[in-house]
């Protein structure tokens, strides 16, 4: 039904208002949102979003780094109904179902290493927690138990997701500090690799597992690590019998230009946790990959409880994993991480012309993930105060000449959808040249 240009902002104003009203949206300082006009996001195409009064905009970040093929792909909506015509929900706690089936065997198959079990959940924080809890029990009740290896190592800047277990693994204190009375205790160090081993060394015959984002440490704002930064890390891990869990939810399905971060440096993780981009930014679903090693570990007669107690009502949703199965069917059949390197070379060359302007401080590129960090002097290296929002300032920007993307702090973050046309992703760094130069010269 088409609607005039006055009805939809009357539309568009009462959404507003009842959003404001009842609302709480996340990593979102509400005081600002309320006292802002705020894009409601009526509808998808391609790459583009469109709101309630019809404008539309280029998808710069993937809707929150997920978004893989584009929007309404008709080969994904398919795969839902036809789900939805079988059955939309069935208990995955002593039952099965085709979709989490085939899915966990084409996982397995793509999967780096040795990994062979499957279990899901539906975040990506979830997910991190069942590998934590995982090595935990392995270590209680492996062949060689060694119930002392409780705890965990992981890097500062490491993101793993807002849960109390995810956030303990995590080092943004930003995001953490408020909650750390909540937290199991940790170790950790910073991108040194003499340090990593000393801390790993002293305290090996307590840790349970090590736990990385590879390659990039992505809310970190797209941190990445030097070349054979993560095999390092995983080679010391194996050196001192401590497991190796590699957090893939935000680099996993093709985001680095390989399938799996892990696949550039040839690491071999005994747990992996994957998320955002599986079902091709469609519906929630995360994983968690096992080696054979650990999933033995939990086999045993009934009385012997070596059970991995955890699950939820939805784990495993044979509508989720149909999504999911078409997702992967397209990156069989668009060849999507092979057409996807001309254009990281063309991300690449465009991302230069960024390097002239006054208040970019930094950029960092891995494949489709780039943070572009803002300063206010970038010679010394001297950032703008936190109360200008300069970041915030851009995005903004961006919206008025019609790209989303958003920040990490004074981080401007760019992840396309991999599907993204040439031209398209030359209008994007067009968009970011010119939001970036008109905010630099409202703030210098």
């Amino acid at each position: 039904m088409n609607t005039s240009s006055s009805d939809a902002v009357n539309i568009r104003t009462k959404l507003e208002e009842e959003d404001k009203q009842y609302l709480w949206h996340p990593f979102t300082q509400q005081q600002d949102w309320e006292a802002e006009p705020q894009l409601i996001i009526e509808r998808g195409e391609g790459n583009y979003l469109f709101d309630v009064e019809g404008n539309r905009y280029l998808d710069g970040i993937s809707s929150l780094w997920v978004n893989v093929h584009g929007h309404v792909r008709p080969e994904i909506n398919q795969a839902i109904i036809d789900q939805l015509q079988r059955v939309a929900h069935t208990t995955f706690l002593g039952l099965s179902h085709p979709p989490g089936i085939t899915l966990a065997r084409r996982l397995i198959e793509m999967a780096p290493g040795q990994l062979s079990r499957v279990f899901y959940s539906d975040t990506g924080a979830a997910a991190v927690e069942i590998a934590l809890k995982m090595a935990y029990q392995y270590w209680q009740q492996c062949d060689s138990p060694q119930p002392q290896k409780t705890r965990f190592f992981s890097l500062r800047n490491d993101y793993h997701g807002d849960t109390v277990g995810a956030m303990s693994v995590g080092g943004i204190e930003l995001f953490f500090e408020v909650y750390h009375p909540l937290f199991f205790p940790t170790y950790k160090a910073v991108y040194n690799l003499d340090e990593i081993e000393q801390v790993i060394a002293d305290h090996a015959d307590e840790l349970a597992a090590v736990v990385m984002e590879p390659l990039v440490q992505g809310a970190a704002g797209m941190i990445v690590y030097p070349a054979g930064f993560t095999r390092k890390v995983r080679e010391i891990a194996r050196r001192h019998n401590v497991l190796f869990i590699v957090d893939e939810v935000a680099t996993g399905f093709g985001r680095t230009g390989r399938m799996f971060a892990c696949e550039h440096e040839d690491i071999d993780p005994d747990l992996m946790s994957l998320g955002k981009s599986i079902t091709g930014g469609y519906l929630p679903l995360a994983a968690t990959l096992a080696t054979e090693e650990i999933y033995n570990a939990f086999l045993g007669e009934i009385d012997e409880f070596r059970t991995f107690y955890h699950g939820h009502t939805y784990t495993g949703n044979p509508v989720v994993c149909a999504a999911a199965l078409a997702n992967l069917d397209l990156f069989e059949q668009e060849q999507t991480v092979e057409q996807l390197q001309p254009k990281i070379a063309q991300l690449t060359r465009g991302l230069e012309r960024l390097r002239e302007l006054p208040i970019v401080g930094d950029i960092r590129q891995c494949g489709f993930m780039v943070g572009i960090e803002l300063m206010q002097d970038p010679a010394t290296h001297t950032p703008f105060p936190i109360t200008t929002k300069a970041a915030v300032q851009v995005i903004k920007e961006a919206r008025r000449r019609g790209v989303i993307i958003r920040p990490l702090s004074d981080v401007v973050v760019l992840m396309p959808p991999l599907a993204i046309a040439e031209d398209e992703l030359a209008f994007l760094l067009d968009v970011v040249y010119a939001s970036i130069e008109a905010v630099g010269q409202q703030l210098l």
